[in-house]
């Protein structure tokens, strides 16, 4: 909870700092240094440990958000990060930022999964019926997992409508297990 509470924080700052043009540059930097936190066990060791100095830490983000194609105001954002000991919150302050982002444009962020890849048709079928049924733009990400067994799993913020075989089946499997 506090660490929510903490990269809200930060991703407001830093979401009030930026001009429009910035914006979604930013936040695909943070996004790519989110991820190679909880990817890369390296990155994890060298902005935590104490063996490496704060310069050193700087450079290292830095050149990493350069490469990510961050924007000049986000340069000094990862600085402040490392030397108030708030790196190891990139990943969920680029969400919190996103989500920033999203509120902004007006758009709601959902993640469709399948036990196969949907066709195109299929998929633009289900964009327009999400942006139908919830009034407004939708960013939705498309993703197959084949031990959904069939139908669908979405994902709208928090809430989850979810009608694969496998959530059936454990919805089934629950109820029978019941005392």
């Amino acid at each position: 909870m506090i660490k929510t509470a903490v990269a809200r924080r930060y991703a407001q700052a830093l979401f009030e700092l930026l001009d429009q043009s910035n914006i979604e540059a930013t936040r695909g930097t943070l996004n790519g240094l989110g991820q190679a936190m909880k990817d890369s066990s390296s990155l994890r060791h060298v902005v935590a440990s104490p063996a490496f100095g704060v310069e050193e830490k700087i450079a290292v983000l830095t050149e990493l958000g350069v490469r990510l194609g961050c924007p000049p105001a986000g340069k000094p954002f990862l600085s402040q990060l490392v030397k108030k000991n708030r790196v190891g919150f990139l990943p969920e302050i680029a969400d919190a930022f996103g989500k920033l982002v999203d509120q902004a444009k007006g758009t709601q962020q959902v993640t469709v999964l399948s036990a196969t890849a949907l066709p195109p048709a299929e998929q633009d079928r289900i964009k327009a019926r999400l942006r139908e049924t919830l009034k407004r733009a939708v960013d939705v990400t498309f993703q197959a997992d084949a031990s959904y067994l069939a139908g669908l799993q979405i994902h709208i913020g928090s809430t989850v409508v979810d009608s694969t075989v496998r959530g059936r089946l454990n919805d089934m499997q629950t109820m029978l297990t019941r005392d």
